[in-house]
């Protein structure tokens, strides 16, 4: 299952109109966005952090295939959340189910951000960098 779930209102979202900068936490790896070449996979929204990442070999756990049906993609945006889009009530709902939330957490399915930051930085919880995988 990827991309959006029909079980949750649209949401109104916009790809950035300039490139920007995301860093992922603990690793430091840094992407350049390009907004012309989104979408980068079909996980979550279009644009989201979860797409990004996965588009270019960043791990972020999501069982649900990004449609914010659970909470396994859960980050902390450390700078830029404010240049994000607004969750949904259904991703509070889902992160309310997460384990150490704060202000800063979003799925990373869910969060859009827009460009106007310069740079946007992710810390992925330990929890969910899955460094095993099953091979089936």
């Amino acid at each position: 299952m990827a991309g959006k779930n029909p079980y949750l209102p649209e949401q109104k979202t916009e790809k950035p109109k300039r490139a920007y900068r995301i860093r992922f936490e603990p690793s430091g790896t840094v992407i350049e966005v390009d907004p012309n070449k989104i979408p980068y996979d079909d996980h979550g929204l279009e644009g989201s952090l979860l797409e990004i990442a996965l588009g270019n070999g960043i791990d972020i756990d999501h069982a649900c295939g990004g449609v914010s049906a659970c909470s396994t993609c859960h980050v902390h945006v450390r700078r830029g959340l404010e240049t994000c889009n607004e969750p949904l009530d259904e991703e509070l709902d889902q992160l309310d189910n997460a384990p150490a939330t704060s202000f800063q957490s979003r799925l990373a399915c869910q969060c859009i951000p827009n460009g106007e930051a310069g740079e946007v930085v992710v810390e992925i919880p330990k929890w969910n960098r899955n460094l095993i995988r099953e091979g089936h």
